[in-house]
């Protein structure tokens, strides 16, 4: 919703810009409306949609490269989630309670971040309402965290008494835990990303300059006033491109839940 309101935003000041342009013309001077005043007029807009076009390349770029990074971290996420769940299930019985709480984490994670798809079924997870949809939420960390000390009190096994293997299992648990604090932390992360506002202003700024001077070269006639919107409209579906893009976890683009619903799938299916 906030991005369909910047887009309007955006769509209103660029027309509104051209359309400033235009009530002035016929008020300029004579001397304003020679024809080397509107030649030297077409090379300076020439110029401010050449720095236009840079800033809007940097902007794109630079809001999907983290886009990808999101879903790129939200794979690796539910992969390190779906080895950890494997790495417990053969660590044998006494990892059951806790391959339990990584189901209910993995599921609450799920509902709490795409509250609008179908919640997952098969699996008793906390209560997610109220939760924020991204970030750390306490209730989802207390239970991670309940999980990280479960591990360390796992039997270590002894290498004496042909237990070795378990001790090794046990361990390599643990370093799977820490593998997935650290995927964890870097969608957390990943969440947090904002859009370059300076840039985005900026952006704006100079668009709303080039429609004025569109306005003030174009003649009042309907096909030019048509090509106008027409202009408006599209640069305002890239603005709106831009904003979807850098969140992440809403919108027309938002990462899917694909990934962390088959490692979801993967914990309820394997063997217990």
């Amino acid at each position: 919703m906030v991005e369909l309101v910047r887009v309007l935003a955006v769509f209103v000041l660029l027309c509104a810009s051209a359309a400033f342009g235009m009530f002035v013309r016929p008020r300029l001077p004579e001397h304003h409306r020679t024809r080397e005043a509107t030649e030297f007029m077409q090379i300076s807009i020439g110029l401010l949609v050449t720095f236009a076009a840079i800033v809007l390349g940097l902007l794109t770029a630079s809001v999907k490269q983290g886009y990808d990074k999101a879903a790129h971290d939200r794979q690796e996420y539910a992969l390190q989630l779906t080895l950890l769940d494997q790495c417990l299930g053969d660590a044998g019985p006494d990892a059951a309670a806790i391959r339990a709480d990584i189901a209910a984490y993995t599921a609450a994670v799920i509902a709490s971040t795409w509250p609008s798809e179908p919640p997952p079924s098969g699996v008793r997870y906390p209560d997610v309402a109220g939760m924020p949809r991204t970030g750390a939420a306490p209730a989802l960390n207390r239970l991670i965290n309940a999980v990280g000390v479960a591990m360390s009190r796992l039997p270590q096994g002894d290498a004496a008494q042909g237990d070795a293997a378990h001790a090794r299992i046990a361990a390599l648990c643990r370093d799977r835990y820490k593998d997935v604090m650290h995927a964890r932390l870097d969608v957390i992360e990943d969440a947090r990303a904002a859009l370059l506002e300076p840039f985005y202003q900026i952006l704006v700024f100079w668009l709303m300059i080039i429609f004025a001077c569109f306005g003030l070269v174009a003649p009042r006639t309907g096909l030019s006033i048509t090509i106008i919107v027409l202009c408006a409209v599209s640069l305002s579906s890239v603005m709106f491109v831009i904003n979807d893009l850098s969140q992440p976890y809403g919108g027309l683009f938002g990462v899917p839940s694909t990934s962390m619903r088959t490692a979801l799938a993967a914990m309820l299916g394997a063997d217990r």
